[in-house]
């Protein structure tokens, strides 16, 4: 390292312990040297703001890159995944920076690296994984974090040390954009699967950030960064939960605030959530970052500050350690606010302790850090492994709604039609943050930089012969192609109709950040499409490719065979073809609940049951296809379920139940269990998913599955506002779906009311036994 410091050389010592290692460092360094610790920079973003976010060009660009780096830097944002750059060019042009900041600075410490890695390393050339919604509906959290790991182990490979991944926000209205962001509307879902996907990234010496904590995902009409109406009971019981799971489960060493307001207070200027509960109630001591802007935000889009002197206090009070994705609040105005009084050092101090102790545990403090990794000349970012994960969770993920008369799997000599406007589009198979949808888009003489086939290239190699019309745009209102691929499907044995969503940024697309929908009708007029292909009398498998849940109207009744799949990435074409064709036996469950009608929103499963189909409402909020609803070619049988009939309120209870696969093929059931509290001191959902297993069997084969279900499992936030878990009556149900209920164990909660707290048990672990 280039340090030009060296009166005390503790903060070097490897063998003392983080603490007296950071300790020793921070008496040494300036006020302009710790606040630089605490910011990060955004090369070669665009200025102008048109590329990535609104606001952006107020707070990128500014001093040079010698003037920035000049007292140190804490963080480098986004090198690979702000343009296309060749991987090992990028990785080499990365080390040469570092260089440089470590050269420029008393100290020599070299920025952490961080980048977006949702659905793969966000960068040209990497894997393109399924997108969130995709990890939920494979209910497979071993898999999920087999993608993290191969996730992790490329940006490690190519210099990058934090990852801005997993969103761990719960589905609340399917009309915010980000819902395709999301792993499902479940919180035991979020939970388990997210925490899975941490372990792989932290595995592999990356450091996750849980993000956007906390409410985002619940803003008022499914509005991006609308406000939150929230009370703190649907916070705890909703929200929390998955951020607890990632973190004591997963390992977490960073979180991402949300832009959210709730009840008036902005997420970014809230210490009761990012200090009171965060650290000093749940025990977090890693950093917390900046969602992109937010300090900013708090005056120019929340009113709680005058200036970005006050934001940065406020966030800095907060309990916010580093600012992204740009110098700004953090800077200039911060460094004058302490030097007038404005704003204790020690903040500064507390914050830049996190930051160093973080740096310090990727080594980056260390004697022997070298900024170029090694092997960096044969980084693979697409290796053969990685692309066999994304195949495996796409074909996990496509979940058959529908499938009457037998029209699916495809026979061999069908006359099919293919039809639909994201049919050949290979952009439709990715998530709003995947590199080609984010980036690559505005730089099209790159190229993909992958192999994406689309469902027409995929289909058409099992039939050579396909007919193929597009029949509308995915948005506009040009209805002229349409009957061209009504006739089509009018001449064909079966028309696969593909419809859905084009993910993108701010208004750019149908489906991602900042592209939020008014209602749930397919955007465009591709409602009018499938109406003409459906009257046109032949059998439909209507299939969606799509960021959210639509209701599709006509379509419930009239499609023969029904097929969601949520942007199942660049092995998505093959994975559906694999599925229509019935080389691969659907598995995929339902992350979200699929709507009936339209405007029916918001309303998810985890509803009391006022939230439920009454007489007082002329409005049915029952969905069309339940969460956790999905179909197979072949058939499961439940029996047998049982358990005992008391569960202490301080201990585990075990319930098992008898699968049987009688169909004539193999297959994977997923083995749902529920929890039903008939009567609570508050109101509580009708069932709430606490346990599931993914259960593959051969034809004929039988497994017997037990749950182990901690008492904590039934515990909720009660009407003084504790989290307890109650006395009574309780039902355990085995499902195919919250609304499918294939055996009941009922039970006694016994014992006195029990208050529990972040140490509670939070998984119920399942044994598969074949039989």
């Amino acid at each position: 390292m280039g340090s030009q410091v060296n009166d005390d050389a503790r903060w070097r010592d490897q063998e003392r312990s983080t603490a007296e290692r950071v300790e020793a460092l921070i008496p040494l360094m300036t006020l302009e040297e710790k606040v630089a610790q605490l910011v990060g920079v955004w090369v070669g973003a665009d200025a102008s703001g048109g590329g990535v976010a609104p606001y952006q060009s107020d707070m990128v660009g500014g001093a040079s890159w010698s003037t920035l780096i000049s007292q140190g830097l804490g963080q480098l944002t986004r090198p690979f995944g702000t343009a296309p750059v060749d991987p090992v060019r990028g990785a080499r042009s990365l080390a040469a920076a570092q260089d440089e900041i470590v050269a420029a600075s008393r100290f020599g410490i070299p920025a952490q690296v961080h980048e977006e890695c949702l659905t793969g390393f966000a960068t040209w050339r990497a894997t393109a994984f399924p997108a969130p919604l995709c990890w939920g509906a494979a209910f497979d959290p071993d898999l999920v974090g087999r993608m993290a790991g191969h996730i992790g182990r490329t940006m490690r490979a190519a210099g990058v040390h934090q990852g801005l991944s997993p969103v761990l926000d719960v589905t609340r209205d399917y009309r915010w954009g980000r819902t395709e962001e999301t792993i499902g509307e479940d919180p035991y879902l979020v939970g388990t699967v997210g925490a899975a996907y941490v372990r792989g990234l932290e595995d592999a010496g990356v450091v996750a950030t849980l993000k956007h904590f906390a409410g985002y995902s619940a803003s008022r009409g499914g509005r991006n960064l609308a406000p939150v109406p929230m009370g703190p009971r649907e916070l705890a019981d909703v929200i929390l939960p998955p951020f607890e799971m990632a973190l004591r489960l997963g390992g977490a060493r960073s979180v991402m605030n949300s832009y959210a307001e709730i009840d008036g207070v902005p997420v970014a200027g809230d210490p009761e959530l990012l200090t009171a509960l965060l650290r000093d109630e749940w025990g977090f001591t890693g950093t917390v970052v900046s969602d992109y802007f937010a300090i900013r935000f708090l005056q120019s889009l929340h009113g709680v500050a005058a200036d970005g002197a006050e934001a940065a206090a406020l966030a800095l009070r907060a309990g916010i350690d580093v600012e992204l994705p740009n110098v700004d609040a953090f800077g200039t105005p911060l460094i004058e606010a302490v030097k007038s009084g404005a704003v204790d050092e020690s903040l500064i101090d507390r914050a830049l302790s996190r930051v160093l102790a973080q740096k310090v545990e990727l080594g980056l403090l260390d004697d022997g850090w070298r900024a170029l990794p090694d092997g960096v000349d044969d980084l693979d970012l697409d290796s053969p492994g990685s692309q066999d994960v994304a195949l495996r969770l796409a074909r996990q993920s496509i979940v058959l709604l529908r499938n009457t008369g037998g029209v699916l799997p495809l026979a061999a000599e069908t006359r099919v039609a293919l039809v639909g406007p994201v049919a050949d589009d290979p952009i439709a198979m990715l998530g709003c943050y995947s590199f080609p949808a984010h980036v690559g888009v505005r730089h099209p003489e790159h190229g993909l930089g992958l192999d994406i086939p689309s469902l027409r290239e995929a289909l058409g190699r099992a039939y050579p012969d396909l007919a193929y019309a597009p029949g509308c745009d995915i948005t506009g209102d040009d209805t002229s192609g349409i009957a061209e691929a009504a006739a089509l499907a009018a001449g064909s044995d079966v028309c696969v109709l593909v419809v859905g969503d084009r993910a993108g940024l701010f208004g750019r697309g149908t489906s991602g950040e900042g592209c939020d929908a008014t209602d749930l009708h397919l955007p465009g007029v591709q409602r009018d499409l499938v109406r003409a292909v459906l009257a046109t009398g032949t059998p439909v498998v209507l299939v969606l490719l799509a960021g959210r849940p639509y209701a599709l109207g006509d379509a419930f009744d009239g499609a023969a065979a029904i097929v969601q799949a949520f942007f199942p990435g660049q092995s998505g074409g093959q994975a559906l073809t694999e599925v229509l064709t019935g080389a691969v036996n659907p598995s995929g469950r339902l992350p979200v609940s699929v709507p009936r009608d339209a405007g029916g929103v918001p309303a998810t499963y985890l509803a009391p049951p006022l939230g439920r189909r009454t007489e007082v409402s002329s409005v049915d909020p029952t969905p069309a296809f339940p969460f956790g609803h999905g179909l197979s070619y072949t058939t499961f049988e439940y029996r047998d379920a049982g358990g005992p009939t008391e569960w202490p309120v301080d201990g585990d209870v075990h319930v098992n139940v008898t699968v049987a696969n009688t169909g004539s093929r193999a297959g994977a059931e997923v083995v749902q269990l529920y929890l039903h509290d008939p009567v609570a001191q508050v109101t509580r959902p009708v069932v709430r998913l606490i346990g599931y297993a993914r259960v593959p069997l051969e034809a004929g084969q039988s497994a017997r599955v037990t749950f182990a279900v901690p008492a904590d499992a039934a515990s909720f936030t009660g009407v003084g506002g504790r989290r307890i878990v109650e006395p009574g009556a309780v039902e355990l149900r085995f499902g195919r779906s919250f609304s499918d209920i294939e055996g009941v164990v009922p039970l006694t909660l016994v014992g006195a009311e029990r208050e529990v707290g972040h140490g509670r048990q939070l998984l119920t672990y399942s044994t598969v036994e074949t039989l």
